[in-house]
C-alpha cells in the first residue's frame, strides 16, 4: 500500500465533514475518534527519525494506547466472528485471520 499524504488543512476538512455526517445512527463518535487515531498515528510514524527516541511519558502513553487498542479490537473481532458464527452452520477458518 502507497503513502497517503495529506495536508493538515485537507485533514481538518476530513474531520469537519465527518463531524457534519449522520450521528443518530451507530458509533458515529468511535468510528471519527478511530480515524483520528489511525491518522496521527500514522504522521508522527513518518515524522519519526530511525532510532530517534522519544521522551519516556510518551513511550508509556503509546504503549498504554497499544494495548488498549488491541483489546477493543479483538473483542470486536470475536463479536463479530460470534454474530457470524450464528447467521451461518458454523465458521470457515480458512477466512480467519489473526495477527497482532
Amino acid at each position: 500500500m502507497g503513502k497517503i499524504l495529506i495536508t493538515e488543512k485537507q485533514f481538518n476538512k476530513i474531520l469537519a465533514t465527518l463531524k457534519e455526517g449522520d450521528h443518530e445512527t451507530g458509533s458515529y463518535m468511535a468510528k471519527q475518534q478511530l480515524f483520528t487515531i489511525a491518522t496521527l498515528a500514522y504522521k508522527m510514524w513518518e515524522m519519526m527519525e530511525d532510532g530517534e527516541e522519544l521522551e519516556d511519558w510518551m513511550e508509556t502513553k503509546i504503549a498504554q494506547s497499544e494495548l488498549t487498542i488491541t483489546s477493543v479490537v479483538k473483542s470486536y473481532m470475536y463479536d463479530e466472528i460470534e454474530d457470524a458464527m450464528k447467521k451461518t452452520d458454523g465458521l470457515d477458518l480458512d477466512d480467519l485471520i489473526i495477527g497482532t
